[in-house]
């Protein structure tokens, strides 16, 4: 799960100069990272220091005044949200990025998928990403519930190959289910943005569904900025490797970069940087990691589809989404 830490004073302003200093490697603070360090002064650190003030820091002197494993990991999810947040980032960043986490002791394989996109290696970046994430944990979940063959057939289907009209039958019958339960809340969010259920062409595996489950249990939008906001809200309650899960939103709507395992082209860049959305990401993580079941890990849906979505939302302790 990811909880957001609120670190001690010193802390909270040693880390806000470092993100910075991150931030600055390559000249004038672009507008995501800007953001970001803004909502984390005011949902996260509750300070209100000018950003552009702050004097850089090295990587010694962070280590030392920055003390916890889990706030250190905190902070060096954040570094990698940060920058990506205005595009694919420099070497000179990403440098900057390793640097850091080298000196709070935190080694982790995202930096060095960071790495290959900066030096170039698309293709090898995103082949390690998605092997190490929550593609993998869908992928795997679908192989062990449906064996071989089922595994096969769903990413057939997933890539409009063939259909499964018997399996696709089963997900069309919840449009008979009652206004307002959870499974017929789901068909009718398909039915309103044109989405295939499982079975039919471009149909995602079943594993996968807890991601347009959350869309509707959470209350976001299909927008880039619902987008954002879903990944994080589910990073809040994964236990295995949530930053995976965020990053891999972040890779798409605000870095530019097509990450997913489908031939979908559409991307954007830099959406954290508009109006709010940094908050409403930081938000998200903070809902996401009060919810009590992690919907990631063969989430069994079938046993929920007839309960009415509210009552849904209060067995797994959804709390309505907060003002931003």
């Amino acid at each position: 799960m990811m909880r957001l830490i609120q670190p001690d004073p010193a802390a909270a302003l040693l880390g806000l100069r470092a993100m910075k200093t991150v931030a600055s490697t390559d000249g004038a603070i672009r507008p995501g990272a800007r953001a970001l360090m803004e909502a984390a002064q005011k949902m996260i650190l509750h300070t209100q220091y000018d950003i552009d003030a702050l004097p850089p820091v090295g990587a010694t002197e962070l280590a030392k005044g920055f003390p916890g494993a889990q706030l250190r990991a905190q902070f060096v999810n954040g570094m990698l949200v940060s920058s990506l947040a205005d595009g694919v980032p420099s070497r000179e960043t990403v440098a900057k990025v390793e640097e850091f986490a080298g000196a709070l002791g935190i080694a982790t394989p995202e930096i060095t998928d960071l790495r290959l996109m900066a030096d170039g290696h698309m293709l090898l970046a995103k082949l390690d990403f998605l092997r190490r994430g929550h593609i993998k944990d869908i992928f795997k979940n679908q192989l062990e519930q449906k064996g071989p063959l089922g595994f096969a057939k769903s990413v057939l289907t997933m890539r409009g190959i063939i259909e499964d009209k018997a399996l696709a039958a089963r997900y069309r019958a919840w449009e008979k289910l009652p206004e307002g339960t959870l499974g017929r809340g789901l068909i009718d969010f398909y039915n309103q943005h044109g989405f295939a259920v499982p079975g039919e062409p471009a149909g995602f595996p079943e594993a996968g569904l807890y991601h347009d489950f959350c869309h509707l249990l959470g209350g976001y939008s299909t927008e880039p900025e619902g987008e954002i906001q879903v990944a994080s809200f589910s990073a809040g309650f994964k236990k295995e490797r949530p930053i995976y899960i965020a990053l891999f939103s972040v890779m798409i709507f605000s870095a530019g970069v097509q990450m997913r395992p489908t031939n979908d082209p559409f991307v954007t860049v830099g959406v954290l940087g508009k109006p709010g959305v940094a908050e409403l990401m930081l938000a998200a993580i903070e809902r996401g990691s009060k919810v009590n079941i992690d919907l990631t890990d063969k989430w069994d849906y079938w046993a929920w589809i007839e309960m009415p979505i509210d009552e849904v939302r209060q067995r797994m302790n959804i709390l309505p989404k907060p003002a931003v």
